[in-house]
């Protein structure tokens, strides 16, 4: 199996610590790693953390945007060989009540059509490719929805299904599409808020960049349309 040595790689949301480590790790394995995000400030300091990554600002939810995007990073060397999807957010509270439509709205657009407008934009690209991957980080919460997060739980679960849907278009090629599912993320920036939370269950953003390393050195058969859980029973 051919692993990350030249593979071009293009990683959405990868403004934050998640892109951070995520950027830094694929670069660390000889990737040629694009990243794209909305916000510029938080993009510029993952692509300075990843030394030879490319940043570019791009919403996401502007679909030409996107397949420009896309465009720009296949022109580059010919071929694209994974996205990574790394959007998320969250707004929910304790009770079903406290869920509203303007949540909904939020989340609908942050953690869905971000999904659709990069999986249309790239999934050609992946298909032709002999390791072409595409990632979505998923929750647990997509599977086990509680009263307080169905906003966010039913957001979750139609990224999901959209992924499965790109996975069953991949099903003739050597691509696949990959959910990796967490209970939440962290990172140090949290530890060293919280030195005494326990963080029970949640992956480190280090480890969530290896196991997404992983995937280019596993046989596609055994990852498209996989919903894999990461420190989630």
């Amino acid at each position: 199996m051919n692993g990350l040595d030249g593979a071009v790689i293009a990683v959405a949301g990868a403004g934050g610590p998640t892109g951070r480590a995520v950027l830094a790790r694929l670069a660390r394995a000889g990737a040629h790693v694009y990243g794209a995000d909305a916000d510029a400030e938080r993009l510029r300091e993952s692509v300075d953390a990843a030394p030879g990554a490319h940043g570019a600002v791009v919403d996401l939810l502007d679909v030409a945007a996107t397949h420009r995007w896309a465009a720009d990073v296949e022109r580059e060397h010919g071929r694209v060989d994974g996205l990574v999807h790394l959007v998320g957010g969250w707004r929910g509270g304790k009770k079903f009540g406290d869920n509203s439509l303007e949540d909904w709205a939020f989340l609908h657009d942050l953690l869905v059509r971000t999904v659709q407008h990069t999986s249309l934009a790239f999934h050609e690209a992946l298909a032709r490719s002999a390791r072409g991957r595409f990632v979505l980080i998923s929750a647990a919460a997509a599977g086990r929805p509680t009263q307080g997060n169905a906003g966010y739980a039913a957001a979750k679960a139609a990224a999901e299904t959209w992924t499965l849907a790109l996975a069953d278009a991949f099903a003739e090629t050597d691509a696949a599409a990959t959910i990796l599912v967490v209970k939440a993320l962290v990172n140090d920036a949290m530890r060293e808020a919280r030195p005494n939370a326990k963080f029970a269950g949640f992956t480190d953003v280090a480890d969530l960049a290896d196991e997404i390393a992983g995937l280019w050195t596993t046989a596609a058969i055994d990852l498209n349309g996989k919903r894999l859980c990461l420190n989630v029973p």
